[in-house]
C-alpha cells in the first residue's frame, strides 16, 4: 500500500477515502454501503485528476508517468475489473428497489446513474493516464501516438480526447497509434467500452420500464 501510495498517490487517497465512507455510512444494506463507498471513491478520484489536468503542462505529464510506470498495467487491470464489478453490483441494487414506492425508487434510480456515470468516465480517466505513460515512456524513434498537428508533447487534455474518443465512438478519430502495446490497450478499452456502453442502454430500459411500466 505504501509502494502505490508513492507512484498513485491521487488513486491511493481516493480509495482510502471511498473505504472509509463505505464504512462508516450506514445503509440499508451491504449492497449499498459498497456502491456508497465506490461511489465516493470515484468522484473523489475524477475531481482530483480534474484538477491535476488543469494545472498540468507537458513536462509535469512527462514526469508524473514515469513516476508511475512501474505496476501500472496492473493498477489498470484492478481497476478495470473494480469498475466492471460495480455494474454487477448495481444490477443487484435494482433488483432490489422494484418494490419501493415512487419516490424511494426515484432516489435508487438516481443513484444507479450516479454510479454508472461514475465508472464510466473513471475508465476513460485511467486508460488516459495509461496512454500519456505508455506515450512518455516509449522509448522509439517516432511517437508512439500520432496526433494530426505533429503534436510530440501532449498534455492530458490530448490523452483524454484520445481516451474518450474510444469509450464513445469506440475509434482513435484522427490520433494515429503507432505500437502494438498501445493497439492492445486500445482493443481492451473498445471492448470495455463496447459493454458499459450495451450496460446503460440496458439500465436505461430497465428504469424507464420500473417507472412508467
Amino acid at each position: 500500500m505504501r509502494f502505490l501510495a508513492r507512484t498513485h498517490p491521487r488513486l491511493s487517497a481516493a480509495a482510502l477515502f471511498g473505504l472509509a465512507v463505505g464504512l462508516l455510512v450506514p445503509a440499508d444494506s451491504v449492497i449499498s454501503k459498497i456502491l456508497i463507498g465506490w461511489n465516493a471513491g470515484v468522484w473523489t478520484y475524477l475531481a482530483l485528476m480534474l484538477w491535476l489536468t488543469a494545472r498540468s503542462k507537458a513536462p509535469d505529464v512527462k514526469q508524473i508517468a514515469v513516476i508511475e510506470d512501474e505496476n501500472a498495467g496492473l493498477v489498470l487491470f484492478v481497476v478495470c475489473i473494480a469498475a466492471l464489478a460495480s455494474l454487477a453490483t448495481i444490477t443487484l441494487e435494482l433488483a432490489g428497489s422494484k418494490d419501493l414506492d415512487t419516490h424511494h425508487k426515484l432516489m435508487h434510480y438516481g443513484f444507479t446513474a450516479l454510479t454508472v456515470i461514475g465508472s464510466w468516465l473513471l475508465i476513460g480517466v485511467i486508460f488516459c493516464v495509461h496512454y500519456a505513460r505508455l506515450f512518455y515512456t516509449w522509448d522509439g524513434k517516432e511517437p508512439a501516438l500520432r496526433f494530426a498537428e505533429g503534436l510530440t508533447t501532449p498534455n492530458y487534455w490530448d490523452f483524454l480526447y484520445f481516451s474518450f474518443t474510444i469509450g464513445v465512438a469506440v475509434q482513435t478519430a484522427d490520433v494515429g497509434v503507432a505500437t502494438r502495446e498501445i493497439r492492445k490497450i486500445v482493443l481492451a478499452q473498445s471492448l470495455i467500452g463496447f459493454v458499459f456502453n450495451t450496460a446503460i442502454l440496458g439500465f436505461s430500459i430497465n428504469i424507464a420500464a420500473g417507472l412508467f411500466g
